[in-house]
């Protein structure tokens, strides 16, 4: 096992940091309040860098750049509506929901609605589309760690991130981590762009570097594909990766996937593709507005003023670190064609990781000095996201289910101690998810969890928030329909994907190797239950509306004084904090 001393050194720091302050912040969770919401004292800055940190997960980090290398710039979809998703969020979102005063959106949907079995239905999407955000996360650590320590088996490198960030979580609850993750951000910032500054110094700009790619009708590039930039030596690209006429297309190798699979020509494969894209968009934008572990967030701010203010910042945060991950993946398609050839964590999703160290050659120690800092910035991109998301879940299991199902007379000290069992539990559930997912991209689990997501919780929220007659059974209707669909879609996609693997999980999967062919007769249904949010948010938002006024006599009886709330100016006084015995613990 050759192990490069930087990239273990520099890698070793961010984790010793990230369990340091960990320990270190959970001296200070002393209540309920604390575990569950940061004590409700985050400031925007703070609030806003610990956002951004949970936000930028492995798939912002590594799948972004190896799917922009595999795929083209059709995936560049991916972190323009990353970015995009947070305006929802500032428009609609974030300062309603914050002035109801929860500690988790399961706590918003029985007290908007005065219905526990709705907090019973709202905990188990906080699982779902938990479970589904962590596997990629794991599917990032394992990669990683395969990669430092060249030979260890996938699996390892799952379970080791996975115990520690549990042991963190478990210690400090929500405020263990909000200094965590904060800090995590500029991490990642620094690791994404500095190696990136570095490599176009020395292999010349951006635009240099993607006029190696020729587009038809174009004349001969100027320069050819090159491993030292002194030389002109070709690197011609293996079979498996998509030709230079499809990579640089707006839809490019992941819009025309399952028409091409069909054998339909370009003209039969637009619409699909169209389809495809407009599909990917809602799961992407409405997705962000939906994931439990964001929204929980905004909790933790002092008023809703202040949850608006966090949420302009973080897409300004994220939106600049969006500049540099497709620029890997071009850099990556030229200097590492390799990496096609690769599956699972050998794949173009560790270009990341790999590309700094091209130049150790020409530039000797510097090259493992970079590669040392983007490990470390991988470390905290799948840490400081399965921080939140283990947070999110456990507190779902411990607050909602424990707290107010099973046992709704416990102390506050009873639900912290189940805080902790439980994030034991969740971290475990995650670490045997994520060692089955080896062969599936990063960024295409993440698309996944946000479509459902974008199905379930979006339209919840979104219609809770702004209409006044939506009843109990026209929520409970649109959610599950929209995000049970969703969910299943997603799930059937998936399992068909692993049953074409060469290794263990082709075997594992193998029962549904039939589905595939199915998939190419029928591409129209392979697109839609790749990316189901075309149909299901519309499905949800309509059924939401429909049965609702079909049981408009059911509709809360201090819905206005709830609608009111929600909206009205902190100034009036009106602002009331849902979760009475809890806001009294933690002062």
């Amino acid at each position: 096992m050759n192990v490069d001393p930087w990239i273990l050194t520099l890698s070793a720091i961010t984790v010793v940091v990230t369990i340091w302050m960990g320990f270190r912040s959970a001296k200070s969770s002393k209540s309920a309040a604390d575990f569950f919401v940061a004590g409700r004292s985050v400031s925007v800055g703070w609030n806003a860098s610990a956002i951004s940190g949970e936000y930028l997960s492995a798939a912002s980090f590594m799948g972004i750049a190896g799917m922009v290398m595999s795929s083209g710039y059709d995936a560049l979809w991916y972190p323009v509506c990353y970015a995009c998703g947070y305006l929802f969020l500032l428009l609609f979102i974030a300062g309603p929901l914050r002035r109801f005063g929860a500690y988790t959106i399961p706590d918003f949907a029985e007290g908007r609605y005065d219905s526990p079995l709705f907090r019973k239905i709202a905990v188990c999407f906080v699982l779902f589309i938990g479970f589904f955000y962590t596997m990629p996360q794991m599917k990032g650590a394992g990669t990683t760690l395969a990669y430092i320590f060249p030979g260890l088996p996938y699996w390892v490198g799952v379970a080791v991130v996975g115990v520690v960030i549990t042991l963190n979580v478990a210690l400090g609850g929500m405020k263990g981590i909000t200094l965590v993750q904060a800090v995590q951000y500029w991490i990642k910032m620094f690791a994404i762009s500095v190696p990136i500054f570095v490599l176009l110094a020395v292999y010349g700009g951006y635009g240099k570097n993607l006029s190696v790619n020729q587009a038809p009708g174009e004349s001969a590039p100027a320069i050819v594909r090159t491993v030292d930039g002194d030389h002109a030596v070709p690197k011609p690209l293996p079979e498996k990766a998509p030709k230079d006429e499809a990579w640089l297309s707006p839809f490019g190798p992941l819009t025309t996937k399952a028409a091409k699979a069909s054998g339909l020509s370009p003209e039969e494969a637009r619409p699909l593709s169209l389809l495809y894209t407009f599909s990917l968009v809602a799961a992407l934008v409405c997705g962000t507005a939906g994931l439990p572990h964001i929204l929980v967030r905004f909790y933790t701010n002092p008023d809703g003023v202040a949850a608006k203010r966090t949420t302009m910042w973080v897409m300004i945060l994220i939106g600049v670190f969006y500049v540099f991950p497709p620029v890997f993946g071009v850099l990556g398609r030229n200097f590492l064609p390799e990496l096609y050839a690769g599956t699972g964590s050998k794949g173009t999703d560790k270009v990341v990781l790999e590309l700094p160290v091209l130049i150790r050659e020409k530039y000797g120690i510097l090259g493992s000095i970079l590669s040392g800092i983007t490990c470390a910035g991988a470390f905290a991109a799948f840490m400081s996201t399965f921080s939140g998301l283990l947070v999110s879940m456990t507190g779902a299991l411990a607050h909602d289910v424990y707290g107010r199902m099973i046992r709704p007379g416990a102390s506050p000290q009873d639900r912290m101690r189940m805080f902790k069992w439980c994030a034991v539990l969740v971290g475990g559930v995650s670490v045997l998810l994520g060692s089955l997912v080896e062969p599936l991209e990063i960024n295409f689990m993440v698309g996944q969890a946000f479509a459902i997501a974008a199905a379930s919780y979006f339209p919840l929220l979104f219609m809770s928030v702004w209409w006044r007659g939506m009843t109990m059974p026209g929520a409970v209707a649109g959610m599950l329909t929209g995000g049970l669909s969703a969910l299943a879609a997603a799930t059937v996609v998936n399992m068909s994907t692993l049953a074409l693997d060469k290794g263990p999980m082709g075997k594992l999967f193998s029962g549904f190797a039939g589905i595939n062919d199915f998939w190419i007769a029928h591409p129209l249904l392979r697109i839609l239950s790749e990316q189901p949010a075309i149909w299901a948010v519309p499905l949800s938002i309509g059924l939401m509306v429909i049965v609702s006024k079909a049981t408009r006599a059911k509709v809360p009886a201090d819905a206005r004084m709830k609608m009111l709330v929600l909206h009205a100016p902190e100034a009036l006084g009106l602002k009331q904090e849902y979760i009475e015995e809890h806001q009294g613990a933690a002062h």
